[in-house]
């Protein structure tokens, strides 16, 4: 028994002490916190990915999120130049113009109203369908714009009020900018007075354009025509300088009416010009004391000392009296052919000339336009 006993207590042969740890299952250790963190973002990667597809996958069956309806509201959007399909869809998402850019897009790329869409800005409505967006911004009736026509011979002030009625232009700011008008380009020789490098044309105003800048589009405009025409070297052969040429198309753009005139009037203008003759015209006379209404002049009217007054000075006035169009500039540079020394309208409803090389000629020609002055309202 006691060596049974003592078998026991010891634990084994040898009389060796029992290991405690031998009692019980070890314990387990658990991982690095930076393994539980890259499981967890798995699992949310997981989830989210998932998430993620199934949205996909109802976009593809239902198509992206879009309004429906024409929208409410105004907002005015800016479609910049060279925006392709995403460029305008993001546009139109963050105006909240699209309940998506997506909706836009995908609709734009298989629609081609898309491509008649312009750059500019339009005045479009907060959550529109993509359908109607689209619709609204391939109309370019819906674009936002200021239309100015400058007709041939407009003079300054014409001009200014022309921009101000069609476009958000105040009248004081483009009087302002042509007060010091170094900031639009004149050349030199125009000597800082804008009368006859304001082109007439049909401009596009859009909105936040500048008087500066409509102003200098205008010059510019001026500067184009005359390198196209080739002004400068056309000029010297004809032994004038641009601005002379300038001078002389806007005294044709009041003197003449027809186009086959231009030329014919150019002729006299040149032929009194080389003969050391006064022009005596009476558009001169109208552009010094602003008469408007009708083609006659006062006597004293023609007597006033102005440099402009060609019944007073011999030569040309000392600068264009408007802004004279292309057609007039052409002929200014290419006369007719002829020896005539005077011309008068003797119809102003049809703009009917007669041209004479003596004074005798011309008082005949100028009784005519007289008795049809007597006979019509037109005078």
């Amino acid at each position: 028994m006691t060596d049974s006993g003592l078998d026991l207590m010891t634990g084994g042969p040898g009389g060796e002490p029992p290991r405690a740890g031998r009692r019980r299952a070890e314990k387990k250790r658990r991982p690095p916190w930076g393994r539980r963190i890259l499981a967890l973002l798995i699992v949310v990667a997981i989830v989210v990915g998932g998430y993620l597809g199934v949205q996909r996958a109802a976009d593809w069956i239902n198509g992206p999120e879009d309004y429906t309806g024409q929208g409410s509201g105004d907002v005015m959007v800016q479609i910049k130049e060279g925006a392709n399909g995403q460029d305008i869809a993001t546009t139109l998402f963050d105006a909240g113009v699209v309940k998506s850019a997506e909706a836009f897009y995908q609709l734009s790329i298989n629609d081609a109203r898309a491509q008649a869409i312009q750059p500019g800005f339009y005045g479009l409505r907060k959550k529109m369908s993509s359908e109607w967006a689209l619709r609204e911004l391939s109309d370019k009736a819906n674009r936002i714009e200021g239309k100015v026509t400058i007709p041939e011979g407009a003079r300054v002030g014409q001009i200014v009020t022309a921009i101000a009625k069609g476009s958000d232009i105040k009248e004081d700011e483009l009087t302002a900018v042509l007060d010091d008008p170094s900031s639009i380009g004149l050349p030199a020789v125009a000597n800082g007075n804008p009368e006859g490098y304001l082109f007439p044309a049909t401009y596009t105003v859009e909105p936040g354009t500048t008087a500066t800048e409509i102003l200098k589009e205008m010059v510019d405009k001026t500067l184009a025509v005359e390198k196209d025409l080739d002004l400068a070297t056309r000029a010297k052969e004809l032994g004038y300088t641009s601005e002379q040429i300038l001078t002389i198309a806007s005294l044709l753009e009041y003197e003449a009416k027809l186009d086959v005139d231009y030329p014919k009037v150019a002729r006299v203008l040149y032929n009194r010009l080389d003969q050391g003759m006064a022009l005596q015209l009476d558009s001169t006379v109208s552009y010094v004391s602003q008469r408007e209404g009708d083609v006659w002049t006062t006597p004293e009217e023609r007597a006033n000392p102005s440099e402009y007054n060609t019944y007073q000075n011999v030569g040309l006035p000392p600068g264009p009296i408007g802004s004279p169009g292309e057609k007039t500039i052409e002929a200014a540079l290419n006369p007719a052919e002829g020896s005539w020394l005077f011309f008068v309208a003797v119809n102003l409803e049809t703009g009917e000339t007669k041209y004479a090389n003596t004074y005798a000629e011309h008082e005949r020609n100028a009784e005519e336009a007289r008795e049809y002055c007597r006979n019509s309202d037109v005078c």
